[in-house]
């Protein structure tokens, strides 16, 4: 059975395009309902409307509290039918309640070779803590912030010299195939 996928966003949407692009291949266990995004100038918004993809917004500046906001998510994600949630640079945290009622059925990639670095400047805390690698980690949202289930993990060398920039260049080059290899590979075991 082909799973219903909505995908969060809040900026660009590279990981929401390369999600995309592998759901149009003939027998990817996975179809993409809809794009939402917490900003009315989401860049990948764009893209997903080219695309002729169901889009919505959800603007977390109009809702007065987190539990309001995350009403409005969960009510766009029911209207769409989705059976999965891919958080893809969508830079909300969202609410234990929220999260509870998707648990198992919404993932996350983080760029960090998690549980190392959670949050936010981890290419940053990679080089200052001299690793010798790095990467990126897809892993199922749990209450706790990065703290879920780790569903695969991709690596890069952190090369001498290496700024957070061109650290997140080359980590975000292996994001891209990680989400999709760890989407196919849920999709395919909850179908069983």
């Amino acid at each position: 059975m082909t799973k219903r996928v909505a995908i969060l966003i809040s900026g660009r949407g590279s990981n929401m395009m390369a999600l995309v692009e592998a759901m149009k291949a003939e027998g990817f266990p996975a179809q993409p309902v809809l794009i939402l995004a917490n900003r009315p100038d989401a860049g990948g918004l764009e893209y997903a409307k080219a695309e002729g993809l169901p889009t919505a917004v959800v603007d977390h500046t109009r809702f007065d509290n987190r539990e309001a906001f995350d009403a409005a998510i969960h009510a766009e994600l029911k209207a769409a039918n989705a059976d999965i949630v891919c958080l893809a640079g969508f830079m909300r945290l969202l609410t234990p309640g929220f999260v509870n009622k998707w648990t198992g059925r919404m993932f996350n990639i983080h760029p960090s070779l998690l549980p190392k670095y959670p949050g936010l400047h981890t290419h940053q805390r990679a080089i200052d803590a001299g690793d010798t690698e790095a990467g990126c980690t897809v892993h199922y949202v749990v209450p706790e912030m990065d703290a879920g289930e780790i569903i695969g993990q991709a690596r890069v060398p952190v090369l001498p010299g290496d700024t957070a920039d061109t650290l997140a260049e080359r980590v975000i080059g292996i994001e891209h195939s990680l989400y999709v290899d760890c989407l196919r590979k849920v999709c395919v075991t909850s179908a069983r």
